[in-house]
């Protein structure tokens, strides 16, 4: 938790508000690996990639 909020002051103080969308989806895609990992529809979300 302490890391989200580091860079967030990080993001406030030098006023890099644009990096914002490319750190979610990153973490969204990131998300969207680790769950489909398990599942069957694994080798669907791999061909995009």
């Amino acid at each position: 938790m302490s890391l989200i909020k580091e860079l967030w002051s990080f993001l406030k103080a030098r006023k890099k508000f644009w990096l914002l969308p490319i750190i979610m989806i990153m973490l969204l895609l990131g998300v969207l690996l680790v769950v489909a990992q398990g599942s069957a529809i694994a080798p669907f979300i791999y061909t995009m990639f």
